[in-house]
């Protein structure tokens, strides 16, 4: 069963940091590439971080890594702003030269609010 499980979200005050992190099961993690994407209360949902492209938003401010061993993304937000609360999901694409097989898979999401 294939898993994408978000955890370490929550409250967290302005300039406050935060750290993501996404445990993978089910699927040879290694043949994925893996994102964070966020959505607000009432926008679309947008790409966050992914390999060494981050939003203009975030940048110098969040950095995404990864522990294969783990099979494990992280997202350490740094300076958080309240513009950063959101949804957060875990994202994982098939690689292009992985063998066939699910072309994506989805977490089910953590929530990060940003408030004094």
């Amino acid at each position: 069963q294939v898993q994408l499980v978000e955890s370490g979200g929550g409250l967290v005050q302005p300039g406050g940091s935060l750290r993501l992190s996404c445990a993978a099961s089910g699927f040879t993690f290694s043949h994925y590439f893996m994102r964070w994407y966020r959505q607000a209360v009432g926008k679309e949902r947008e790409l966050v971080a992914s390999g060494t492209n981050y939003a203009d938003s975030v940048k110098g401010r969040f950095t995404i890594s990864r522990d294969n061993a783990k099979n494990t993304v992280y997202l350490q937000m740094n300076n958080l702003k309240p513009e950063d609360t959101a949804v957060y999901y875990c994202n994982a694409v098939r690689a292009p030269w992985a063998p066939p097989g699910s072309s994506e898979y989805w977490g089910q999401g953590t929530q990060v609010t940003v408030s004094s």
